[in-house]
């Protein structure tokens, strides 16, 4: 079966210029065009690799490399025009697995390319995430309570993975809104508050529990009950 790449890219020309030089190479290949679009794709799964220019719009290629990291380990090249150390730096330290400077010679991309792909981890399954009578099966996107399934949308589900993920902890508006929504998100900081409302009144109020927690003055804890 072909290796399957995500070819996230604004500069349709250049774009297309490296999906067919793919193709002609045997990969299947995916094309989006702006960051938000590009984030979609690359978390419904089944890429091999994912070749991310950080110039986008609607959502800078970083941010969709931060975001991606919390959810997949597929092999990412980052795609710039930008060649100082700081950005190689940054792009690396945020999770990319190789960084290549555009103008870049094709058959470098595809070297890095296959490097990349014989380097890729083994895929993991997903943890399971449990406070109490409530369970969160990431891999399968379901969370049950005493056993009932609960329907979250995605922004609910991720904001009470990040919740789970830190159990026990306390976590400010400020960084939910940094781990859920993004370091870009030019809303308000009630937004928190409104979607810790829906939580709740789908988990705790539904199931009789008490397991999402008001700090006040701080933020937000998910615990099991006292």
């Amino acid at each position: 079966m072909a290796e399957k790449i995500l070819l996230v890219e604004d500069e349709e020309k250049l774009a297309r210029m490296v999906e067919l030089e793919l193709r002609y190479e045997g990969y299947e290949v995916d094309k989006a065009f702006d960051g938000r679009s590009g984030l979609d794709r690359a978390l419904s799964g089944g890429y091999d690799l994912i070749l991310l220019d950080i110039m986008l719009p609607a959502l800078s290629g970083m941010e969709v490399l931060r975001r991606l990291r919390r959810e997949s380990q597929t092999p990412v090249i980052m795609l710039t025009a930008r060649d100082t150390v700081v950005d190689k730096v940054a792009g690396l330290d945020s999770g990319a697995d190789d960084y290549i400077t555009k103008p870049f010679a094709i058959e470098e991309l595809l070297a890095r390319i296959r490097a990349a792909l014989r380097k890729r981890p083994a895929a993991q399954e997903l943890p399971r995430l449990t406070c109490g009578p409530l369970v969160m099966d990431v891999e399968r996107h379901e969370v049950t309570v005493k056993g009932a399934e609960v329907e979250l949308t995605r922004r609910e589900f991720d904001l009470l993975r990040c919740l789970l993920e830190h159990k026990e902890k306390v976590l400010t508006r400020e960084a939910l809104l940094d781990n859920v929504w993004g370091f870009d998100f030019a809303g308000e900081t009630n937004a928190v508050d409104v979607y810790i409302r829906f939580l709740r009144s789908k988990i705790d109020e539904k199931f009789g529990v008490k397991i999402i927690h008001t700090v006040r003055g701080v933020g937000y804890v998910i615990r099991e009950e006292d």
